[in-house]
Parts: structure tokens; sequence; C-alpha cells
């Protein structure tokens, strides 16, 4: 085969190949990595080659100059394919990139700055370092964990600290800056996410029985860091059913009489004891104190605690609750 019949050697296990024809490298001008595409023309030419149906997976536009380039597929539902490209430095200053597929790409210090990625697949991406400033992400698709946080948790598995660390770190700066991309643009969903994970990811660097780590954690499974009120909720009835079983086996005083569980007692007799103990526990947890039924033993010391847990929880909800509505 002569050398102008040779087509693009990039080829993907998926079954994707590309069948522009190739240059001195084997491989096309957009496939190749040692072509830097940053010629005037370049941003035009690439939306030619896309909308004639060109080969978009795995791309190298390490270091282009796509300034204002259009990359929307107008009128389809679905956008153009840029699975696996590489977009290390790309600048991307008021791109359209509506709906873009990015899926295992790399935007590592991308400039997005002024761009349009609403609806974008960033799943499995390298987003480390991109300039997010004025860039529409409403809607992007991140996945439950970005590309570094899961190369984290990998090393982590493996006993390999040093990594994991770095990934975290990563993944925490990744996180931060797209937390304050999503409060300039509104996006304040998208913002109480990312400040969890970014919280999270921080959490994961400290000292793995460190005090600190501890109480982080405890913060994330007891508010979601100030981000997810129904955790509030949901712990308050566990408290209080919790102490509720407590007091039926510790016994409550009301009239006179001990309450307390027993098995000389019939079924239904332990069952309206056990209401008497929740109702109980609910009095104490919200600190009303009607003083009908009072503790005795070590009743008194379970209520002191449900009591000064119970204060504390419903001041929080209050303040995790009105920050969550007052966005």
């Amino acid at each position: 085969m002569n050398r102008e019949e040779e087509i693009c050697c990039y080829h993907e296990d998926e079954g994707f190949s590309c069948t522009e024809p190739a240059g001195e490298s084997g491989l096309c001008y957009w496939h190749d990595p040692r072509i830097i595409k940053d010629k005037p023309d370049d941003a035009a030419k690439l939306e030619a080659y896309a909308r004639a149906g060109g080969m978009l997976r795995g791309i190298s536009l390490k270091r282009a100059n796509l300034e204002g380039i259009d990359l929307v597929k107008h009128h389809s539902k679905t956008g153009f394919d840029m699975s696996y490209a590489e977009l290390y430095r790309a600048n991307l200053f008021g791109a359209h990139m509506f709906n873009l597929n990015l899926e295992n790409a790399s935007l590592m210090k991308a400039d997005l700055r002024e761009s349009n990625v609403h609806c974008a697949n960033l799943v499995n991406t390298n987003l480390l370092g991109v300039k997010w400033k004025g860039a529409k992400i409403e809607n992007i698709k991140t996945g439950k964990m970005i590309k570094q946080e899961k190369l984290a948790l990998e090393a982590e598995r493996v006993h390999e600290k040093e990594i994991a660390k770095d990934y975290f770190e990563q993944a925490e700066e990744i996180y931060r800056d797209l937390r304050k991309a999503a409060e300039r643009e509104g996006l304040f969903a998208l913002s109480g996410t990312c400040i969890r994970k970014e919280l999270t990811m921080r959490r994961h660097q400290m000292p793995k029985f460190s005090f600190n780590r501890f109480i982080s954690k405890m913060i994330d499974l007891f508010c979601g860091y100030g981000e997810a009120p129904l955790r509030v909720i949901n712990f308050s009835v566990v408290l209080i059913l919790l102490c509720a079983l407590m007091y039926f086996f510790t016994g409550l005083k009301f009239d006179g009489d001990t309450h307390v569980f027993s098995l000389d007692n019939d079924f239904m007799t332990n069952i309206g004891l056990f209401f008497n103990c929740i109702y109980y526990s609910v009095v104490t947890f919200t600190t009303l104190g009607y003083g009908d039924f009072t503790p005795i033993g070590l009743s008194r010391a379970i209520a002191a605690v449900e009591a000064f847990t119970g204060s504390f929880t419903i001041a929080l909800f209050v303040v995790v609750f009105v920050k969550k509505m007052t966005r």
C-alpha cells in the first residue's frame, strides 16, 4: 500500500477506528499528538471535520487554540462524541460545547472561561486545573465520583498511601474549583454537592485514626457537612427510638408507679409501656419536660444525654434547613 493510501492507525478496543488519511507518524492530523493545533484556521477546520462526520474520539488537541469554537451538534439530541480526547491546556475560551461527550477525556488545565458546557458529559474526565470562570456548567454530568477520586480510592485499597493522598489532594482541588464555579452561576445544588465532596476528600488526607478525621466523619454522618438536613432528621428519629428502648428496660415513674418491661406483663401491657417510653423520649428530646413521667435510676443519665443532644440537634437542623432554603 502506498503512503498516500494509508489511513490513520488510531483504533480502540471498543471497535472505534479512524479512517482519515495518515501522516508520516501513521496517525491523521487530528489524532497525531505531535502536531500542535494552534494555527488560526484550526478551529474552523475542526468544526468542519466534526460536521462532516469525522472521528472525534481520542483526538489530540493538546495546547490547541480553539477559542470560540462551535462543537454543538445542532438539531440532534446527542452531542458530538469526543471520548478519550486530549485537551491539555487547550484554549477553549468562549467555546460552545453544549451536550458534548467528553467521557474519559482530559481537560487538564484547559481554559474554559466564558464557555458553554451545559449538559456536557464529563464522567471520568480529568478536570484538574480547569479554568471555569464564567463557564455555563448547568446540568453537567460528572458521575458519582470524579476520576481522581476513583484513582485515590483504588490506591488506598492497595495500601499506596502517598499516591492515594496525592489523588485526594487533586480531587479536593477539582471539587473546590467546581464549587466556586457553581456558586458564581447560582447552581447551589451542585455547589452543595461539591462542598460535601471537597470536605470528604480533605478528610481522607488526614491520618486514618486521628481525632480530626473522626470528628469530620461524624459531621458528615450527622448532617452531610451542613448540606443534608434529612440526615439530621434521621438521626433524631433513631436517637428517640433508641432512648425509648433504653427507658423501656431501665424504667420510668408515673403517678407513683414504676413503668418498666417485665416478662410477667402480658404482651399488650408491654406494648403500651413501650409507647409511653416513646412519648417520654420525644418530650425529653425536644426538652418540653411536661413532668408526667420522671426518670429513675439509670434512666436519669439517659434522659440527661438525650435532652442535651436533642437541643443541639434541633438547633443544628434549623441552621441547616434555613441554609438550604435561603439558597
